[in-house]
C-alpha cells in the first residue's frame, strides 16, 4: 500500500523522566487546513481501496434491502397525547409522530427536515407534567452540543428563542414557568469540538426570558463538579441533583421546591457509590444505591433526614446486578443474570408482586411509565430475536404483542448459545456465540469478536440487520462480556479499571483464542470489532498479539492513553484508565499498553480499517488519526492500514441511515476481502 505523507514533528513530553515523542500532534488540531487536507488525502485512498472490493456494492444493496423495514418505538404519553417513534424503513431520521385515542395519528417532529443532509438529528424531547409545552433538543453532525427549542404542544409555537450549546444534560421542567438543565462554559482553548469542557453548570431558565439570565442553581466557583444531572420527582416536590467528577460515583442532593427559599440539601456528600432518587411518595424518597451493595439495592428515607444513616432497605442485594425503574405505582427491578434479563415486580412496600414472564433468554428493557398509567410497554430482544414491542399490565402481570417488526429473518436458522471460557489468570468469562445452524465447526468460518469492557456498560444480547448479513454468510458472531463491563457488578467493573485493564485485554484474548480451539475460526479468518472504549480494546490487542487476528476494525477509539484527558470530557474518564501524570506506577502501566505508544516497526499488523468522524466530541478524531498514521509507519506486512473519517457525523448518535448502511457495507466488505472470501 502506498499512503498519503504525514510529516513528523519533533515534540516531546517528559513523564517522571521517560521521554515520549509525539510526532502527529499537528493532527490533534481539527481546525487546521494542513489537517483537512490529511484527512482528505485519507479518504481518497480508503475510498479507492475499498472501490476495487467486487462485492462491496452487494453487501451495501443487501444491507440497504434488510433494513427496509418499519422501525417503532415504545409510545410514551404526554397530556392528551401517545407520542413513539417510526421509522418507515430507510429515513435517515426517525419520525416523532402522536395520536389522539380514536384520531389518525399525525406527525409532530420531522428530524429528516432539519437539515439538507439529514446529519441534525433529535437529541431529545422533554415534555411539562400536563403534556402542554416542549422542549426538544437538537444534535448537529452528531455533536454532543445540543440546541434547545421550546414550543407548545398543541399548535407548535415556538415559544423566545432557541437554547444554545447545552452538552450532556436533558430538560427538567419546573411547572409550565421553566425548567433546569446543565451545559458547560464554551472551551477557551481549542476548537468547541476538541477544547476541554471542565465543570457542569446547572441553571434554571425561565421561559420568556434570554439565556443570558438563566440562573445557576449548581456548580461552577462554589461547588466545582464535572457532571451535574437534575431531575424532578413526578409530583414536581422535588429537584433531584446528582454530581460526580467521573463517570462512576456521585455525590446526590434534594431541594424542597414546595418550600419557597429551601435550601438545597446533601443526602450523599462523597463520590465512592452510585446513587439515584427513583420515586417519592409524600416525603418519603426510593433511593437506588451501590452502598454497601456493589449489585445495588433499593433504600426509603424521609427527605427531612436524607442521611445515609437513616436508609433503610427495600429491596435487598441480590447475586444480580439491579437496574431499576418505576411505572403505575410500582418498582420494576430488572438483573441482569449472566448477561441476560430477568425482571421483577413490586410493590412500594417491597412485595415482590410479578415475575415478567419473557418470551425467551435475551434483554428486556423500558418498563417506565407515570404512576397512574397501568399499561406500560417494554422491548424484548436477543441475538436472535428481533426487537419486539410488548405492552405490559401492572395488575394482571400479563403482556402481549405490541410491534412485531416484519424483518426478513427466520431465527429456526439460526443459534444463539452461551459459553463460560477462561481468560489467562483463570477468570471464567462468559461469550454468547451466534450463528447459521449447521455451521460446520471446521476452523475456517469468517468470525467477529467484538467487545467493549469497561465504563460498567454491560454488553447484553440485542437484535442486529447488520450483524445478520455476516451470519446468512455462514460467518459466526461472538461477543464476550469482559472485566471493565457491568455484567457481575462493581467487582467486574473494577477489574478492568486502572492497573488491571490489561485483564479486559487478556479476556478477549482468551477469547479469541477458545473460538479457535473451538474450531470455530482460525486466525486468517479472525476480526476484532469495537467502538470508544472497544476501540481501544481492539487496538490495544492487535499490538499484544498481531499473529492472532486477520483484520481489526477500531471505530472512533481512545487511541493515545496519555493525553486523552485533555480533551473534551475526557478528563472524566480517568476512573477507568487513571492518568499519566497519576503516579510513575500508573504512567507506565498505562504507556505499556497505549495503542498509539506501543505500536512497534517491523511487526506486521492485522489489515486494519480504523473509523472515525469528525464532529466526534466524545472521542475526538485526533486519537484515531495519530494511531492510524502510527500504524501506516509500523506496518511492516502487506496487510493495508486505511483510516475513514466521516463527516458531519459523530460519536454514532444520531447518525443518517444512509451513513450507517455505507460504514457497515466497507466494513464488511474489508473484512471479507482480507480473509481472502468472496460474498455469496
Amino acid at each position: 500500500m502506498s499512503y498519503p505523507e504525514t510529516k513528523k514533528q519533533n515534540i516531546t513530553d517528559t513523564y517522571f523522566g521517560t521521554v515520549v515523542n509525539d510526532p502527529y500532534r499537528w493532527l490533534e488540531d481539527d481546525r487546521s487546513a494542513e489537517t483537512k487536507a490529511w484527512v482528505k488525502a485519507q479518504n481518497e485512498v480508503t475510498q479507492a481501496y475499498l472501490s476495487k472490493i467486487p462485492y462491496r456494492d452487494a453487501i451495501k444493496a443487501r444491507l440497504t434491502k434488510i433494513m427496509d423495514y418499519e422501525k417503532f418505538s415504545q409510545p410514551f404519553k404526554e397530556g392528551e397525547y401517545t407520542y413513539y417513534y417510526k421509522n418507515d424503513g430507510l429515513q435517515n431520521q426517525s419520525i416523532l409522530y402522536r395520536q389522539k385515542e380514536g384520531a389518525a395519528a399525525e406527525v409532530f417532529l420531522d428530524p429528516n427536515t432539519f437539515s439538507k443532509d439529514a446529519t441534525t438529528s433529535l437529541a431529545g424531547v422533554d415534555f411539562s407534567k400536563d403534556g402542554s409545552l416542549v422542549a426538544y433538543r437538537l444534535s448537529g453532525g452528531g455533536s454532543d452540543w445540543n440546541d434547545a427549542v421550546v414550543m407548545k404542544a398543541a399548535d407548535k409555537t415556538i415559544i423566545g428563542d432557541t437554547l444554545k450549546d447545552i452538552k450532556f444534560s436533558g430538560i427538567a421542567w419546573h411547572g409550565n414557568k421553566g425548567f433546569y438543565y446543565s451545559t458547560y462554559d464554551k472551551p477557551t482553548e481549542g476548537s468547541q469540538l476538541s477544547g476541554l469542557t471542565q465543570y457542569h453548570k446547572l441553571y434554571y431558565h425561565e421561559l420568556g426570558t434570554a439565556q443570558q439570565t438563566d440562573k445557576l442553581i449548581f456548580g461552577g466557583d462554589q461547588t466545582p463538579r464535572r457532571y451535574i444531572g437534575a431531575g424532578l420527582t413526578e409530583d414536581e416536590r422535588y429537584l433531584v441533583i446528582s454530581a460526580a467528577n467521573s463517570t462512576s460515583g456521585n455525590e446526590l442532593y434534594i431541594k424542597d421546591l414546595s418550600v419557597e427559599g429551601s435550601a438545597i440539601i446533601p443526602v450523599v456528600s462523597n463520590f465512592d457509590k452510585d446513587h439515584s432518587v427513583i420515586d417519592n411518595v409524600g416525603s418519603k424518597l426510593y433511593i437506588y444505591t451501590t452502598l454497601n451493595a456493589p449489585n445495588g439495592r433499593i433504600v426509603t428515607v424521609d427527605a427531612a433526614n436524607p442521611g445515609v444513616a437513616n436508609w433503610k432497605d427495600l429491596i435487598k442485594e441480590t447475586k444480580d446486578v439491579l437496574s431499576p425503574s418505576t411505572g403505575g405505582g410500582k418498582i420494576f427491578a430488572n438483573y441482569i443474570k449472566d448477561a441476560v434479563s430477568m425482571v421483577l415486580q413490586f410493590d412500594r412496600n417491597g412485595k415482590l408482586e410479578h415475575e415478567i414472564a419473557l418470551p425467551g433468554i435475551g434483554t428486556a428493557g423500558g418498563f417506565s411509565s407515570k404512576e397512574h398509567e397501568k399499561e406500560l410497554y417494554f422491548i424484548f430482544t436477543s441475538y436472535v430475536y428481533p426487537t419486539t414491542i410488548f405492552k405490559y399490565s401492572v395488575n394482571s402481570g400479563k403482556s402481549e404483542v405490541y410491534k412485531k417488526p416484519n424483518v426478513a429473518f427466520d431465527p429456526a436458522k439460526y443459534e444463539s448459545k452461551q459459553v463460560f471460557y477462561t481468560s489467562k489468570d483463570g477468570t471464567k468469562v462468559p461469550m454468547i456465540i451466534t450463528y447459521k445452524k449447521g455451521v460446520v465447526l471446521n476452523g475456517k468460518n469468517p468470525t467477529l469478536l467484538y467487545g467493549y469492557g469497561g465504563f460498567n456498560v454491560s454488553l447484553t444480547p440485542a437484535f442486529s440487520t447488520s450483524v445478520l448479513v455476516l451470519l446468512e454468510q455462514g460467518a459466526v458472531y461472538a461477543v464476550p462480556n469482559l472485566r471493565g463491563g457491568g455484567e457481575y457488578g462493581e467487582k467486574w467493573h473494577l477489574a478492568g479499571t486502572k492497573l488491571q485493564k490489561q485483564n479486559v485485554f487478556d479476556d478477549f484474548i482468551a477469547a479469541a483464542e477458545y473460538l479457535i480451539a473451538q474450531k470455530y475460526t482460525a486466525k486468517d479468518y479472525l476480526a476484532i470489532m469495537g467502538g470508544s472504549n472497544g476501540g481501544l480494546l481492539v487496538g490495544a490487542t492487535m499490538i499484544q498479539r498481531p499473529e492472532l487476528f486477520k483484520v481489526a476494525l477500531p471505530a472512533v477509539g481512545v487511541m493515545d492513553m496519555l493525553r486523552y484527558h485533555k480533551f473534551t470530557a475526557g478528563a472524566g474518564w480517568s476512573f477507568d484508565y487513571g492518568t499519566a501524570e497519576e503516579s510513575k506506577e500508573m504512567f507506565e502501566y498505562i504507556y505499556r499498553y497505549s495503542p498509539v505508544h506501543a505500536l512497534k516497526k517491523g511487526v506486521k499488523y492485522p489489515a486494519t480499517l480504523v473509523s472515525t468522524a469528525d464532529h466526534d466530541d466524545r472521542v475526538v478524531p485526533a486519537h484515531s488519526f495519530k494511531f492510524a498514521a502510527t500504524l501506516q509507519d509500523c506496518q511492516a506486512g502487506e496487510a493495508p492500514v486505511l483510516i475513514s473519517i466521516q463527516t458531519n457525523s459523530g460519536h454514532g448518535a444520531g447518525k443518517p441511515t444512509d451513513k450507517a448502511i455505507e460504514e457497515t457495507a466497507d466494513k464488511w466488505a474489508f473484512l471479507l476481502y482480507n480473509m481472502g472470501l468472496s460474498y455469496q
